[in-house]
């Protein structure tokens, strides 16, 4: 029998794409809702509680609304795209490359909380320098970022591409979260275990898909002895026996002259570089990604795979 699957909130970006990448599918039914039935919340109630999975694709509140629609109907299982539950306990959190036992607990987890765009590249760098003893607890990380517009959703989409507009951005490049407060601190702080929240600057593109993370690092801060190999040895161990996040070779990384955001627009795998001179005092962490891929909507296939495979 093919599982059923709904997808709260289809008709936004990151549902979109996963009804994209699912088209094709014969292995599982797509329960849909008509754009214009969206707002018809017993539909929306009973196609939630008739999914063996759902994937919800909404804002915060609505996610925690539909999560309670299903409370009592065990057998329907969620992920969810938000940020309502990334950092609650009672949620596998699915970053299946996070640690050896990750993809199991995504497999048998009732609840996933899908990981944030940029998180999963900071994640992805920090977590297992921090395993492996090498970033300090005291350590005042920084993580900058640049992402596709798509990552703003329609309504940052609209603002980038139709300049007609009385709210258009014409900016090619611009900063945000100047406050120093944006949502996805706490989700980095938590599986980056980080003692320190990290300094997070993001920043919007004029490219609709893509994503470079940074996280620069200074050698003489962090645990005595650590070298740019000691480093890109942590992460190669980290990732070892794996496809989808690919630790670049210290070789291949010292001879590029740049990093292209939209590299990895597309796909759903993502890559790590470890730059910096042999000797030097700084290394340059990299996670190249794209929002809507490895960073959201790709990661969402990836775990409702797991989870059918339960």
């Amino acid at each position: 029998m093919k599982a059923k699957i709904f997808i709260d909130g289809e008709h936004g970006t990151t549902g979109l794409q996963i009804r994209t990448r699912m088209a094709d599918r014969r292995d599982v039914e797509l329960l849909s809702i008509p754009e214009a039935e969206r707002r018809n919340a017993q539909l929306r109630e009973d196609l939630l509680n008739s999914a063996d999975v759902a994937i919800l694709c909404l804002p915060d509140e609505a996610s925690r609304e539909a999560v309670k629609m299903v409370e009592s109907n065990a057998s329907v299982r969620i992920i969810d795209t938000s940020t309502a539950f990334r950092v609650d306990p009672a949620w596998s959190y699915g970053f299946a490359e996070m640690d050896p036992a990750q993809a199991e607990k995504i497999r048998s987890a009732r609840h996933v909380a899908n990981p944030g765009c940029y998180p999963t590249g900071a994640i992805a760098l920090l977590r297992p320098l921090r395993q492996a003893g090498i970033i300090p607890d005291a350590y005042p990380v920084s993580v900058n970022a640049v992402s596709g517009y798509t990552g703003g959703g329609k309504q940052m989409i609209a603002q980038m591409e139709d300049l007609t507009r009385d709210d258009a951005i014409t900016a090619n490049n611009f900063l945000y979260g100047l406050t120093l407060k944006h949502k996805h601190v706490p989700e980095m702080q938590t599986y980056g275990q980080l003692n320190v929240a990290p300094l997070f600057s993001p920043s919007v593109g004029r490219f609709p898909q893509g994503m470079i993370v940074q996280v620069p690092l200074h050698l003489a801060a962090l645990a005595e002895g650590t070298t740019l190999e000691m480093i890109h040895a942590a992460l190669k161990a980290h990732y070892a026996g794996q496809s989808i996040v690919e630790v670049v070779t210290l070789e291949e990384s010292a001879a590029l002259a740049r990093v292209d955001a939209e590299e990895l627009a597309g796909k759903d795998t993502m890559k790590l570089f470890v730059f910096g001179t042999k000797g030097g005092a700084h290394v340059n962490l990299v996670a190249l990604l794209d929002n809507l891929g490895k960073g959201a909507s790709g990661a969402a296939v990836q775990n409702l795979d797991l989870m059918l495979s339960a």
